[in-house]
């Protein structure tokens, strides 16, 4: 079995608002489910739900193991999180079938340094994932670029300059979708409008003092 990161449950048959006993407990409600196979309600330690989720990407495999059987590959697709602690409510887990591709969104992380920002510009990303189609096993955690390409104010990355891994794929994503660009600084815009009022208040001033 391939060195995935794991995740261990127990079926649940506590369900609607008594699952609240479970998270007073340390245990976190959630959904087994995909695949065709009935949905099947699992509790899971909320420690180690928490630690899974800071070593791991949205889009990483994870084996699972609910009541001690045989894992089974499971992408975390969705937890809910309290508004005002943060912590985990419920966790839904997609089961994947490792022969059929998907389609996730896959984290952009830049690296290097952008030679627009040192002149004095502002870094904007403006996409911070991309939907990629994959077979489960070729799942990249994340997808990187190089900002180094961003050398003036006219410069941008788009979704056509990104390398993907092999049998990645692009899902419902257009190549000319900007993912990255350096804006200029706004004070640069504010002198050249103050500029340009004031040779304004010139030409009007001259044009007065030529009709007196």
């Amino acid at each position: 079995m391939p060195n995935r990161p794991t995740l261990t449950a127990t079926s649940r048959v506590v369900v609607g608002k008594k699952v609240a006993q479970l998270r007073r407990a340390g245990l976190v409600p959630g959904v087994v489910f995909g695949n065709g196979r009935e949905s099947t309600p699992v509790s899971i330690d909320a420690h180690e739900l928490s630690q899974l989720r800071r070593r791991t990407g949205a889009s990483s495999l994870v084996d699972l193991t609910v009541d001690d059987k045989l894992a089974v590959p499971v992408i975390i697709h969705g937890v809910q999180l309290d508004k005002i602690t943060h912590r985990p409510l419920h966790v839904d887990l997609f089961a994947v079938r490792m022969s059929e591709e998907l389609v996730v969104d896959v984290a952009l992380v830049a690296s290097g340094e952008a030679p627009a920002v040192v002149l004095g510009g502002t870094l904007v990303h403006q996409l911070s994932s991309l939907k990629v189609k994959v077979l489960p096993a070729n799942m990249p955690e994340s997808l990187g670029y190089d900002l180094a390409a961003l050398v003036d104010y006219d410069a941008t990355i788009t979704v056509a300059d990104l390398v993907l891994p092999d049998g990645v794929a692009l899902a419902h994503s257009d190549p000319s979708e900007v993912v990255a660009r350096v804006l200029p600084p706004r004070v640069v815009e504010a002198v050249a409008s103050v500029t340009e009022e004031a040779e304004g208040g010139d030409e009007v001033a001259a044009a007065e003092s030529a009709a007196s």
